[in-house]
């Protein structure tokens, strides 16, 4: 008996030491699993996972990205088994996913754990949680208040244009452009009365949002205005931002059912709209809003190649209706991309604050028939560096960030995702699992761009 209470009573800090040495994501489940003792000292945190689908083409390395890259092609085994020896020893934390045929889904959203895919051959629309391997229907594509008509098995839709003017589209390639981001105010669950996913859609980049037992996306007392480019569940309201840098703000907690809200806060002072500029919504511990405004650049001699030059940061107090600039994260990092934006400290992970971890959502500025390199990294604000991961890898899903609060992970900035294989909720179904990772302290794999130039240099 007191053998049994001296390990019930085992130090935290012993505990951590364990999990240390385990890089499997399968190995802490069991851990956790020993007593709810060790559950609870374990905690649960926010991991950021970078989710990578198969790479479909590459051009060159340096010799950093070189040793990343042959991790992205780890040998099978057998047809079950993974061969994650080779990760061990280099100290990369991993996880097998169930196999997803990344040439026909698209990930379009990216909320506490779950993700949010399409089918490009079906339209259907699903929230997946890929640690778990649960899953939860969406009303599919063609229920967005901006189609017509359609019928499945067609091969076009009919829908309203970007002047509000009847058109018709082949079915496959609207599948890939008419959903841009979704996010959610909570894990969804059998009995989550108040789940709602709220979406931006259609060429006119307009709002729409579901809610349990509707059957269809609804614009019901969302705005008509168009080009909204984030949007973000904070404080129990809805914030989105549009083109033009003005930010929208919406209650869904009516009696009615509906939503109701609209202009919370003008652009900032100075801001100038841009199709090279994209903007993200934060919302903060303290309460506070920041508007991240993105700038991409083309690359010299390559046609469509954008990449991100530099970020603003602007933020809205609390009660304000007025922007101030903000040169700082302080200890926080900040995620965007096609995940909901979020703040967060990087006590958990290996990793420091004032940080930006960015993936690549641009759809309308890059070809959706072909594969090409994806526009993600880490932008420091102290120094202003850059640090691109995989940027001469062509993807035809793009890496999208994850963040697990299941298990307790010690410190990561490491991700997996799979591919070859039917997405599936029984892990029972899936036949094959091939791992790909991506940036962790054991592998340099990301380059500093020491001659990126600084934001006032790029301002003028």
């Amino acid at each position: 008996m007191r053998e049994t209470d001296r390990w019930l009573d085992i130090h935290p800090d012993t505990l951590k030491e364990i999990t240390k040495r385990l890089h499997s994501y399968d190995d802490h489940i069991p851990l956790r699993l020993v007593c709810k003792e060790w559950n609870l000292k374990l905690g649960s945190n926010e991991i950021p996972w970078l989710l990578l689908p198969e790479e479909t083409f590459k051009t060159s390395f340096d010799e950093e990205e070189e040793e990343i890259y042959s991790l992205m092609h780890l040998p099978v085994a057998d047809e079950d088994t993974l061969e994650t020896k080779v990760l061990e020893e280099k100290g990369v934390y991993h996880a097998m996913l169930p196999g997803m045929q990344m040439l026909d889904i698209l990930i379009r959203g990216s909320c506490y754990g779950w993700l949010i895919t399409l089918t490009i051959s079906e339209g259907m629309m699903q929230m997946l949680n890929p640690f778990t391997k649960m899953h939860f229907d969406l009303p599919p594509l063609s229920t967005f208040p901006n189609i017509i008509e359609y019928n499945p098995g067609d091969d076009e839709y009919t829908f309203w244009d970007f002047f509000d003017k009847i058109s018709n589209l082949e079915r496959d390639y609207m599948h890939k452009i008419q959903v841009w981001k979704v996010v959610i105010n909570s894990p969804p669950n059998n009995d989550n009365k108040d789940f709602m996913a709220v979406a931006i859609y259609g060429h006119c980049r307009r709002l729409a949002f579901y809610k349990p037992n509707n059957k269809r996306w609804s614009w019901s007392g969302f705005t008509r205005n168009t080009n909204f480019e984030d949007v973000i569940f904070f404080k129990e309201k809805i914030y989105a931002v549009n083109y033009g840098g003005q930010i929208y703000e919406f209650d869904a907690n009516t009696e009615s059912g509906t939503v109701v809200g609209g202009i919370h806060a003008p652009p900032p002072i100075g801001f100038t709209a841009s199709t090279s500029v994209l903007k993200y919504l934060v919302g903060c511990a303290n309460g506070n809003i920041l508007m991240l405004v993105r700038l991409f650049a083309r690359l010299r001699g390559i046609e469509k190649e954008l990449e991100t030059k530099k970020f603003d940061i602007y933020e809205l107090r609390k009660g304000s209706k007025t922007w101030s600039r903000l040169h700082s994260l302080g200890n926080y990092v900040v995620l965007i991309g096609f995940n909901s934006s979020v703040q967060m400290l990087p006590a958990n992970f290996l990793g420091k604050g004032n940080q930006i971890y960015y993936t690549d959502n641009l759809i309308d500025l890059k070809s959706q028939d072909f594969a090409s390199t994806c526009d993600t990294g880490i932008f420091d604000l102290k120094d202003r560096s850059f640090r691109r991961i995989l940027r001469d890898v062509k993807f035809f899903c793009r890496p999208v960030t994850n963040l697990d609060t299941v298990l307790g992970f010690v410190p990561v900035v490491v991700g997996a995702a799979a591919s070859g294989g039917i997405l599936e909720a029984n892990a029972n179904n899936t036949k094959k699992y091939k791992a790909h990772i991506t940036l962790s302290a054991a592998t340099p794999a990301a380059r500093t761009d020491a001659d990126m130039p600084s934001a006032s240099e790029m301002a003028t």
